[in-house]
């Protein structure tokens, strides 16, 4: 279990902290995605402290799990956050967070995003094409504001991940390239109301690599010499996140390495650093509880047929990920192979292919590294209420997210007259 900090058997029995997780599946019922306060607070430490000697400021990418409870967490602890939404800011204010340390990325910020951005007076905007450097520009003019400004430049690196969630190569969607940044920040006096503030990139997510971390701060270290060589001065560099975690077998750098890289050549600009971690910091905090509902036999395969489905968690249908299944009741005698499928009406609906269990019919299982990507890409698909969120804080149990009703889901449609 040590891929697995504050999840661990005790007498054949998992717990997370000082819980039983047959506890929580007996109160809170499952589906249930369970967090571990602990692994999320060590985890945010472990980015602080690596950066003890920088100037920094760690944006918690709110996509990963943006429940207010574990945003109010990370506020407490110091953090800032990456957000892509005009609906992620407004989470993060009302957990708590500090508009001075929001970072706002993404690819198509609308007219009211901005507006809504420039009145909470949040740290800077991540600007991804030259047409939303004018918009932006406009918006801030007609408010008579100034809006802070960071260039998310594409390095087309490659990332050597799934290439759905690769972000750095120069076919990708996001960023502009690396060689018109120059220019653009150039000619940054016309835009009267725009500050450029810093200089920002991001590879992709779930690397296991440190090299191309390395490749893209190089390359970000050269165009931030050109651009002051022409008296432009860049205050911060944001080097976005992307860190993997141990789902399965992947051998992953520690958060110290990871820091490390990123600052050996960086640290010599005696610039402040911003990271965007998400994954990195709730991956391995949390796991989604499911029950067994029925085993089934055919003549090729064993199926174990759960209450939990691809709406409660996408990312196996989505990328054919891999997470980690452990029974809650460990009994390694006469184990057999099994496909762990939910009860939705897609032959994509698996959490796990060929699983060694010895399982029957009411057994809770646990599935693991869900905190990151779970909760927060989970649907409503074939009328299922989304699941309930539980916080675990040592021996201490909080229901974080109270589980979805019929009535949640319809209450806003109308019936024709």
């Amino acid at each position: 279990m040590s891929g697995f900090p504050s999840f661990e058997y005790r007498d054949n029995e998992l717990y997370v902290e000082s819980v039983p997780l047959s506890h929580i599946a007996k109160t809170f019922g499952t589906p249930c995605y369970v967090y571990s306060k602990k692994v999320i607070t060590d985890a945010y430490q472990a980015f602080d402290t690596a950066f003890a000697d920088n100037d920094h400021l760690i944006c918690y990418s709110v996509k990963a799990n943006a429940n207010i409870a574990i945003l109010n967490l990370l506020a407490r602890l110091g953090c800032g956050f990456d957000i892509v939404s005009g609906g992620e800011l407004q989470r993060v204010l009302k957990a708590g967070g500090d508009p001075g340390k929001i970072v706002f990325s993404g690819v198509g910020k609308n007219t009211e995003e901005m507006r809504l951005a420039l009145t909470a007076k949040i740290l800077c905007f991540n600007v991804e094409s030259e047409a939303e450097l004018n918009a932006l520009n406009q918006i801030a003019a007609e408010m008579g504001k100034i809006a802070s400004v960071s260039l998310r430049v594409n390095p087309d690196v490659d990332a050597k991940t799934h290439p759905y969630i690769s972000t750095g190569l120069k076919e990708n969607k996001f960023g502009i390239p690396i060689d018109d940044a120059e220019r653009i920040y150039t000619t940054s006096q016309e835009l009267t109301h725009i500050r450029f503030t810093g200089l920002d990139c991001h590879i992709g997510s779930q690397l296991t690599e440190l090299g191309p971390f390395v490749q893209a701060s190089d390359r970000i270290l050269s165009l931030v010499s050109r651009i002051e060589s022409k008296g432009i001065e860049i205050e911060h560099l944001d080097l976005g996140g992307g860190l993997g975690i141990r789902y399965h077998e992947e051998e992953t750098p520690s958060i110290q390495e990871y820091v490390e890289s990123l600052c050996t050549n960086i640290s010599q600009l005696n610039k402040r650093i911003l990271i965007e971690p998400g994954r990195a910091l709730i991956g391995n905090a949390g796991l989604l509880l499911t029950r067994v509902e029925y085993l089934k036999q055919t003549p090729d395969k064993n199926f174990a047929i759960v209450d939990a489905a691809m709406n409660d968690l996408m990312r196996p249908a989505l990328y054919d990920a891999y997470h980690e299944i452990l029974p809650v009741i460990k009994n390694d005698i006469n184990k057999e192979t099994y496909q762990i499928v939910g009860p939705i009406c897609e032959t994509g609906d698996f959490l796990g292919h060929d699983r060694e269990l010895n399982s029957t019919s009411g057994d809770i299982l646990a599935v693991m590294s869900s905190g990151a990507y779970g909760m927060s890409m989970s649907s409503n698909y074939n009328t299922r209420p989304r699941v309930a969120e539980v916080m675990v804080d040592g021996d201490d149990v909080h229901l974080i997210r109270e589980r979805e009703t019929i009535d949640h889901l319809i209450a806003t449609e109308k019936i024709l007259p």
